[in-house]
Formats: structure tokens, C-alpha cells, sequence
């Protein structure tokens, strides 16, 4: 079908994630005035929902010490969204007591991936996500549960992840009551095919809780990924400005898929996304500075927006 002749869908919407999935792949510790200036510019590029940082350890992760400052600091910028990542009941009350608007939880489909991660077995972080609910409910919280189910389309530890068991999580997670559900191709390995079929099969179980595809550019399909998850309805994706990002268990990942890159993707296609493309490319300009020496990645910085983009953003 030609773009021309798309239908009309709802506007999609980008998370980026590049403050914490971004940063936790990368050694270095950004001071948090520099993230303040990120954080800013982020939103004046258009971006309204932003992974802010995650409520680990300080001694795991150095460079993610300052997330609750940057909560506060976000919540400083009218319509913003701001998620946190929790790994455990501990980071799920931090959360709350930062007043976060979503907690994204992680749960490996893959039960390698899910031991090496966070040490635990699939259904033992199904029961942690059990107690996070009933936390959150009795105290009352506003911030939202959304679970990301990260390997599932494939894992470098263990390899092939059976469809059948990402399902099998989906549905205990609906089951759960958590309202939002995710997929990520966490180490690069989908192809779109599958990534149609696995999110058509998840829909039929999630419905409308399942609003978010995750991808990441390993092998150079990513931006495939996003359309095809695209072509049977996810209106909302991760991404990190620059494609920064990767998961330490897969070396060698070249990263999230790039921001800059999925705004020009949907514009393309006449698809509105709310980014300005030259906010989003000053940006990954001062990330290059911020984070002298580490590989940025992406496509649409080094070619340009082409004479024939109809509607920007």
C-alpha cells in the first residue's frame, strides 16, 4: 500500500529512554546539571514521555545516583511524563515517594537472561510485581505499572525464546492487573515477521494494555521492527536520541533504535509524532560533546531530513 494511501491512525507516540537505558550501558557519570539541560531539551524537541533514570543501588549503577532529582525536575515541565525503572519492591517505593508517573518494571522472558539480570527466575519476578501492585494500591500511589518484557524475540544467553512463554507472561500480567504492558527485542535479534505475529498473538491477550514495542539496532533491522509492530497497531515506541543504549548481555549491541531516526521514519509516512527534527538533531550535537568518546549511532543525522519530507514531526 502506498504511504499516500495509509489510513488515518491515532499519533504515535516516542518514550525516550536514553537518560536510563542510555546511560547505564555507558561507564562515565553525566553531572546532573548537564541531565537538567538534557531533560529540558528533550522536551523542547517535542518529546513528552521520558525514562528519566532508574531507583538501583547507587553502587550498581554510579551514573544513575541523581534519578530523583530529575523526577522532581521533570515534574517541573507542564504535560511531561516521567518513568523511572524499578528492579524491586525497594525501587518501586522510591519511586512512589518520588511521585514518578510510571515504574517500569523489567521481566525477562528469557529464564537465562532473567537469572543473569536480576537473579531471579521469571515466575519469582511475576510475584515481585505481584507485591509492587499491592504496595502501590495500599498506599495509594498515582504512579502506574508498566512491565517491560524484555528478550522476547530471542536472548544471547539461552537463545531462542519460545513464543508460547512470552505469552504465558502476558497473560499473568494482565492477570496482575499491571496497566501497561511492553516487548523488547532487547538484544537485537527480531526480524519483523516475527515481530507481527509475536505483537498480533499478544494483542489478542493485552488488548490495549499493550502499548509499547522496544527495539534496538543491533543488526541493523530496528527501524523494520518499529514498522512492523507499527503495521499491526503499537502506537508507542522507546527510543534514545543518538541510539545510544544496549544491554550488558549483548556485547557488541550497537544500541536503542535512534530517536531522530523513528520521528523521520513516521514522518515519512505522513504519521504524526509531535518531534521537531531540528531540536532532536541539536541534541544528539551536544550528547556527541556531553559524551565525547562513546559511539552515537543512527542514520538521519549524517544523511539529512530529504527535499521531499511533506510535514515534519
Amino acid at each position: 500500500m502506498p504511504f499516500d494511501a495509509l489510513p488515518a491512525s491515532p499519533a504515535v507516540k516516542v518514550r525516550d529512554v536514553a537518560l536510563r537505558d542510555g546511560l547505564q550501558a555507558i561507564a562515565r557519570t553525566v553531572p546532573t546539571e548537564i541531565k537538567r539541560l538534557w531533560l529540558q531539551q528533550a522536551y523542547e524537541a517535542g518529546l513528552r514521555e521520558l525514562e528519566v533514570g532508574s531507583f538501583v543501588p547507587a553502587r550498581l549503577l554510579p551514573q544513575l545516583a541523581d534519578t530523583a532529582e530529575l523526577v522532581t525536575f521533570a515534574k517541573t515541565l507542564p504535560g511531561l511524563t516521567a518513568s523511572v525503572l524499578v528492579p524491586n519492591l525497594r525501587g518501586a517505593q522510591a519511586a512512589m515517594e518520588a511521585q514518578a508517573d510510571w515504574m517500569l518494571l523489567p521481566l525477562s522472558a528469557s529464564h537465562a537472561h532473567s537469572l543473569a539480570n536480576l537473579r531471579k527466575t521469571p515466575d519469582e519476578v511475576l510475584r515481585e510485581i505481584e507485591a509492587i501492585r499491592a504496595a502501590r494500591d495500599a498506599a495509594g500511589s498515582a504512579c502506574r505499572l508498566e512491565v517491560g518484557l524484555s528478550t522476547a524475540f530471542g536472548c544471547t544467553i539461552q537463545g531462542r525464546v519460545d513464543p508460547a512463554e512470552v505469552l504465558r507472561l502476558v497473560r499473568a500480567l494482565v492477570d496482575l492487573g499491571v496497566e501497561r504492558i511492553g516487548l523488547a527485542d532487547t538484544v537485537g535479534y527480531a526480524d519483523p515477521a516475527q515481530v507481527a505475529a509475536l505483537f498480533t498473538q499478544a494483542f489478542e491477550l493485552a488488548g490495549d494494555r499493550l502499548a509499547c514495542g522496544h527495539f534496538h539496532d543491533t543488526r541493523g533491522l530496528g527501524l523494520a521492527n518499529v514498522y512492523a509492530a507499527w503495521s499491526v497497531g503499537v502506537r508507542r515506541f522507546d527510543a534514545c536520541v543518538g541510539g545510544i543504549g544496549g544491554c550488558p548481555h549483548a556485547p557488541g549491541a550497537s544500541g536503542n533504535v535512534a530517536t531522530e531516526d523513528v520521528a523521520w521514519l513516521f514522518a515519512s509516512m505522513g504519521q504524526p509524532t509531535g518531534l521537531d527534527f531540528e531540536r532532536l538533531i541539536a541534541l544528539r550535537g551536544r550528547l556527541a560533546t556531553w559524551l565525547d568518546g562513546e559511539p552515537l549511532h543512527g542514520s538521519i543525522w549524517r544523511a539529512g531530513l530529504p527535499k521531499t519530507l511533506r510535514t515534519p514531526g
